[in-house]
């Protein structure tokens, strides 16, 4: 399916994951993402009060941040995300029904994907891109590895992104990487420490900007 959301994607390059934060910490934390350059948000849905939090974050921040669902396991959860207003699907796995669902209803789909196999087969089934989960552990060299013979195939980078390793993985291949707790502090919401959020969001959007720079070298 053609992606109006990907281009977005490959130029911001950072999808900020919110995940089982307060109910009423949701709308300050996407806030202070926002007033930092963040323009992609993730609300998993193992968040209490996910889809209300999608409702009212589309309603607010209308074509200033692009809202999506997270931990989307099944139909179920995709049709429940799709109709409170996602804007498109992440999963940590690759679920071919819902995969399915997503294409059909013109909405992006990025499923969790490790091996090659599972990455072919998201993309036959029309994803627009794969998540990668988790590269921390599988080591940003594996971004490049893997899109070596699969250079069609638009990967996101999630699981153990920090400040280190964000760069080299961004020049190794991924369009874009997930970020959630080494942005999203829990300490800093349960301080409110809201600013500092902000300072978070600036420097990973700072980072970004310089991809590319380095893959010369």
């Amino acid at each position: 399916m053609t992606s109006r959301l990907l281009p977005l994607l490959k130029e911001e390059k950072i999808i900020t994951i919110i995940r089982g934060v307060s109910q009423d910490s949701i709308q300050p934390i996407a806030e202070a993402l926002q007033s930092g350059g963040m323009k992609f948000l993730e609300i998993t849905m193992n968040t209490d009060g996910a889809l209300a939090a999608i409702a009212k974050l589309r309603e607010t921040y209308e074509n200033r941040l692009y809202i999506g669902a997270g931990t989307v396991l099944n139909l179920e959860m995709a049709k429940e995300a799709i109709q409170a207003g996602a804007q498109y699907i992440i999963s940590p796995h690759l679920n071919e029904q819902v995969v399915a669902y997503c294409v059909e209803q013109g909405i992006d789909v990025w499923p969790g994907t490790m091996t090659p196999s599972e990455m072919y087969r998201a993309y036959q089934l029309g994803a627009s891109a794969v998540k990668v989960f988790p590269v921390g552990t599988l080591g940003a060299n594996y971004i490049k590895e893997v899109k070596a013979p699969l250079p069609f195939i638009e990967m996101i980078a999630t699981g153990g992104v920090n400040t280190k390793n964000m760069m080299t993985i961004l020049n190794n291949g991924a369009i874009a990487v997930g970020l959630g707790g080494n942005l999203v502090d829990k300490q800093l919401v349960q301080q409110k420490n809201y600013d500092e959020l902000t300072k978070r969001a600036r420097m990973f959007v700072e980072l970004a900007k310089g991809v590319g720079s380095d893959a010369a070298k």
